[in-house]
């Protein structure tokens, strides 16, 4: 890997020569005397899964031993060719961290390269503190903040309908994040994955069914609170994804931040392509998806813009139906528009905006594994080096090819 200086956000990409596998790459950010890291791993050996598990600890292991500091993974989220794997990895993970287990999401959403897992990890090195507190929970505070990561979270059973069991893992999040003196209201960030998304179930689809209960469990709550950026009127949601996998498994993860800074402020964003999705109309789901595009968290003169599963839709109606090329396109597209400064002063915060350059790490969710390399070339295209998953999952529409989600770094005005 050759290292590249990102001189907008202080961000360091690391690239992937042509011989190494797609799914590989990190991107570091310097925040005071904090270092975050990002990084995506797949094995290049496709030897038994255990052997490729311990191919991708020994990478993960070697990328935190060559940072200037000690860091810890706080959470990551292993894809999964087979769910028949999923009872080992989680052993040999659990072997590897001993007493240091991130925060993790098992999901069987087959990597594209053809390894059995790929990793995407998140971990933070400097004066942070960071606390594990069992299966499922880790917090890092530093600065005046603390960030909860909450992962893996699934219903109790396999017994229930979607709704049932879509209900039961919100309320289980609630308790997780109670158990740390936090609440689902500081949340900032969910991830949903879904097995049989689009599936009918009881003359309705699943994807309707978890919308349903998500509406009933966020008409309780109310986010933003103190950390709402002033002069914000609009519906204030998280950020989210709600994306399939192989099975009917369910399984739920969130990210909340709690402070007392005057100088951190939340910013739900929508995008003018699109409608919000909150107001989409009964046709798409009885109970609309309740999310916001993306949200920012400004952080003094930094702001992290976290991106919602971003697929080709414009207004409310999907477009470039059956091209999948288009799509993906059409996709970036939406999330260039959204993060821009012209996006984030037409909403109130004059100053802030990021490019595609300033995206850390993606994530590209592929309908059809005979889709992926007319999709990576799109993406390889318009976002060059940048650390990448692709996996395979559907996605909350039939006529929808390809979804993407990332999150983005960048500073106020320039300021450093």
């Amino acid at each position: 890997m050759r290292v590249v200086p990102h001189a907008a956000t202080q961000t360091v990409l690391a690239r992937s020569h042509d011989d190494e596998p797609p799914d590989q790459g990190m991107a570091l950010l310097n925040l005071s005397r904090v270092s975050r890291l990002a990084f995506m791993v797949a094995p290049k050996g496709r030897g038994a899964f255990a052997e490729q598990v311990r191919e991708a600890l020994l990478t993960m292991s070697s990328l935190l031993n060559h940072q200037l500091a000690p860091m810890f993974v706080t959470i990551q989220t292993v894809f999964l060719a087979h769910e028949e794997d999923e009872e080992e990895c989680r052993r040999l993970f659990e072997e590897h961290y001993r007493d240091h287990v991130p925060a993790t999401n098992y999901v069987i959403q087959p990597p594209c390269c053809g390894a059995a897992l790929a990793v995407e990890a998140w971990a933070v090195g400097g004066t942070a503190k960071v606390e594990f507190h069992g299966e499922h929970l880790v917090t890092v505070s530093y600065d005046g903040l603390k960030w909860i990561h909450c992962a893996g979270i699934r219903p109790s059973g396999t017994a229930g309908s979607a709704f049932e069991q879509s209900a039961e893992v919100f309320d289980r999040m609630q308790e997780r994040l109670l158990s740390v003196g936090s609440k689902f209201d500081e949340v900032a960030r969910v991830w949903i994955y879904f097995g049989g998304i689009t599936a009918d179930e009881a003359g309705s689809e699943r994807y309707r069914e978890l919308n349903r209960a998500r509406t009933e469990f966020f008409g309780k709550l109310s986010f933003g609170g103190r950390l709402a950026l002033s002069g914000y009127e609009g519906d204030f949601y998280p950020a989210s994804t709600g994306i399939g996998t192989l099975g009917r498994g369910l399984t739920t993860s969130c990210l909340a931040l709690q402070t007392e800074r005057d100088d951190v402020r939340l910013l739900p964003l929508e995008n003018p392509l699109q409608t919000p999705s909150f107001c989409y109309g009964k046709e798409y789901s009885l109970k609309s998806p309740k999310f916001s595009r993306a949200m920012a968290v400004v952080l003094g003169n930094y702001v992290t813009t976290w991106i919602s599963g971003t697929a080709s839709i414009v207004d409310s109606e999907t477009v470039h139906v059956g091209d999948v090329t288009k799509q993906t396109e059409q996709t970036i597209e939406n999330i260039e528009r959204l993060i821009s400064a012209e996006n984030f002063a037409r909403q109130g915060l004059p100053g802030a905006g990021a490019g595609l350059r300033d995206l850390a790490k993606v994530r590209v969710y592929i309908k059809h594994a005979g889709d992926y390399d007319k999709v990576r070339a799109v993406c390889e295209r318009r976002c060059a080096g940048l650390p990448t998953i692709y996996a395979v999952a559907d996605v909350c529409r039939p006529d929808l090819l390809v979804e993407i989600e990332g999150v983005a770094f960048s500073r106020m005005n320039g300021k450093p």
